[in-house]
């Protein structure tokens, strides 16, 4: 194993690589190509941009801007959720180097008014009337906020107007005063450990990462490609990766979210698709519980077992028998196929990033017929993917290598520092922070622990700050066992718990789709409240067999020996989620201490033991093919974990893209 891994630079940015220079050089290539496609929300039918129109509009959003006072290095707040005219914004602040400062459209009055508040905007834009309103609020108590413009009420075409006075030289002079190490943004963390901070990023930062992109994925995003972007454009993942197809010769597809995703998937009909990890563990999760407890589930859990070697096979090097092949073909036209239909049967390549994947979940999805699953690791302060699965060189269940110019190297307790030129330059009005993540050399401290393998690709073993110890002593990564009890498709999250205390324990939410459908196929009652799920006999019996396969592989006291299922999901709402989906721990243990305290902690009852309910049986009896599909998922991941040291004390302050 490794402690060190650099990748020499192959594609060095220069004092003209800046953001907006990604559409201009598009256009100057082919003005008449097709660069993006919005969707109309009334009649979802999609609308066709070529790049010349795009530039066109861009430039006219520009000179609105600069008629409004906006000049280079002012802040312009975009508090919407993704579309097209997100889009355009976003490119018309970089021309002319105003500093764009997004919010998530789901973010809180309060949280909305403490950014504009903070960065001192000038200018907002707002997704819909109810964010319009919000602005308009906090522009009574912001001074330099003049105007607030609604995307769906034409807010484009008013700026637009005022820019009329503006000549095409004027706003030429005001692009060629950009360079590549100009501020470019101020992206708001999600906040996974702690409150929000601004981490600015530069155009350097930025476009060495497109680059990158287009050396290590050729075909994905490099080549002509569609890209149907869902994904909020607040998360630097989804803005880095618009920059990629848009600067190379891809097609976006701007979606406000993924309440239509299959349908829209359908019409759509990308080449690669982008998503955080729950993404796909619901479509798994999808095709699993459609599938039944019948014949047909036994067939989709046989080739979920199937698909899961196969990748791994392939990845070893190792050869199928006749007898592997046929079962390949059998399992790829009855599973395969419906899996690769539903993606909108023009799929090559799935994306994920933006929290920790589990490892046979990602091969399943790679064992598919024509389908390449890539994953890579970032952060906000990365400017999104700084590790990545190359398409010559992907180990799934890695997060990859270092992109070109970057360093991975770990310190003495094991946990990753990166150097290179996508790192940000610092948290806005935050000196002090700074120096608790950006050392004296330059090494970003990212929070988490990894292990990096001698070929030089990384794996994430977990969170420095999560790292358990018990009152035995004994030092537990919670994410191993989370990323296994989640393979259940009626639990929706997991949060090990077990600091300090004599044993491990986990507060488990419930998906209440998923639930749904499992009830109906049981002959339960489907229409039960999430309070009485939480405690019905026989879904806590179908969760406890998939507890059991987690403990069956770590040793007894890392498992869980009990759980807690709670009355609600986690939810952005509560704070105990972030936009990008992640769970934020402290909030969770905040909020549920109580239960930790007097539920899951509580003295044991000496009292006389419940009878037997039928209904545990039932659900007993349907969870081993199942199973079959899940077993030993983590394995690969806890063996990694067990040479950490205590890393307990050390403060996260750095959030993770």
């Amino acid at each position: 194993m490794l402690r060190e891994y650099t990748v020499e630079i192959q594609h060095p940015t220069t004092d003209k690589d800046t953001i907006y220079s990604l559409l201009a050089n598009r256009t100057a290539r082919d003005p008449e190509e097709l660069i993006a496609q919005w969707q109309d929300p009334l009649t979802r039918n999609w609308h066709d941009v070529k790049a010349g129109q795009m530039s066109e509009r861009v430039r006219a959003v520009a000179k609105g801007m600069l008629a409004l006072g906006v000049t280079k290095g002012s802040t312009v707040v975009i508090y919407a959720p993704t579309s097209y005219d997100w889009g355009v914004t976003d490119f018309a602040c970089a021309a002319i180097g105003a500093v764009s400062v997004p919010i998530y459209e789901t973010d809180s009055a309060r949280q909305a008014q403490k950014i504009v508040q903070d960065v001192d905007c000038v200018l907002a834009f707002a997704g819909d009337s109810d964010h319009s309103q919000i602005l308009e609020q906090v522009r009574g108590s912001s001074p330099k906020l003049k105007y607030v413009f609604n995307f769906q009420a034409g807010g484009l075409n008013a700026v637009s107007d005022f820019g009329q006075s503006i000549s095409d030289e004027q706003l030429d002079q005001a692009i060629a005063q950009i360079k590549t190490d100009d501020l470019a943004t101020i992206v708001y963390t999600s906040g996974s450990t702690g409150e929000p901070k601004g981490a600015m990023l530069t155009n350097r930062n930025f476009m060495h990462i497109v680059f990158v992109g287009w050396d290590v994925l050729y075909h994905m995003p490099a080549a002509p490609s569609r890209l149907m972007l869902f994904l909020p454009l607040a998360h630097c993942f989804a803005r880095y990766i618009q920059y990629v197809a848009i600067g190379a010769q891809g097609v976006v597809g701007y979606v406000s979210g993924s309440k239509h995703l299959l349908s829209d998937l359908r019409t759509f009909r990308p080449t690669y698709l982008l998503g955080v990890p729950r993404v796909f563990e619901k479509v798994y999760n999808a095709a699993s519980q459609k599938a039944g407890t019948g014949l047909a589930g036994k067939v989709f859990a046989k080739a979920a077992e199937h698909f899961t070697k196969w990748s791994k096979d392939e990845q070893e090097g190792r050869g199928h028998s006749p007898l592997t092949r046929l079962a390949h073909a059998f399992y790829s036209k009855t599973v395969g196929s419906t899996i690769n239909s539903a993606l909108g049967s023009n799929l090559s390549f799935l994306a994920c990033g933006g929290a920790p994947m589990n490892a046979d979940l990602a091969h399943f999805f790679n064992g598919i017929d024509g389908i390449t699953f890539i994953q890579g690791y970032g952060m906000t302060e990365t400017a999104a993917p700084c590790i990545v699965n190359f398409e010559d060189a992907n180990k799934v269940g890695s997060v990859g290598r270092p992109g070109s110019g970057i360093t991975a190297r770990l310190s003495d307790d094991d946990e990753l520092m990166v150097k290179g030129p996508s790192v940000f330059s610092g948290y806005y009005k935050n000196p002090e922070l700074n120096k608790t993540v950006l050392d004296k050399d330059g090494w970003l401290h990212t929070g988490d622990l990894a292990q990096i393998d001698d070929q030089g690709f990384v794996y994430i073993t977990g969170r420095k700050k999560d790292v358990i110890i018990t009152a035995g002593g004994k030092n537990v990564s919670p994410a191993p066992m989370e990323d296994a009890i989640c393979t259940c498709p009626i639990v929706s999250q997991a949060v090990v718990v077990g600091d300090g205390r004599p044993f491990i324990g986990a507060l488990l939410t419930l998906d209440e789709g998923m639930l749904k459908s499992w009830l109906t196929s049981q002959g339960l009652d489907a229409d039960m409240t999430m309070e009485e799920a939480s405690r019905n006999d026989a879904i806590r019996a179908f969760i406890q067999q998939y507890v059991d396969q987690a403990n069956s592989d770590v040793s007894r006291a890392e498992s869980v020996r009990k759980f807690v299922i709670l009355d609600k999901d986690f939810s952005e709402e509560d704070k105990t989620l972030t936009p990008s989906m992640k769970v934020v721990r402290p909030e969770v243990l905040r909020q549920y201490a109580d239960v930790i305290d007097k539920v899951l902690y509580a003295p044991r009852s000496t009292g006389k033991a419940p009878t037997a309910n039928p209904l545990v049986t039932k659900a007993k009896t349907t969870v081993s093919d199942s199973l079959a599909s899940v077993s030993g998922k983590f394995r690969e991941t806890t063996a990694r974990v067990e040479s950490r040291t205590d890393s307990d004390n050390q403060d996260e302050n750095t959030s993770k893209e």
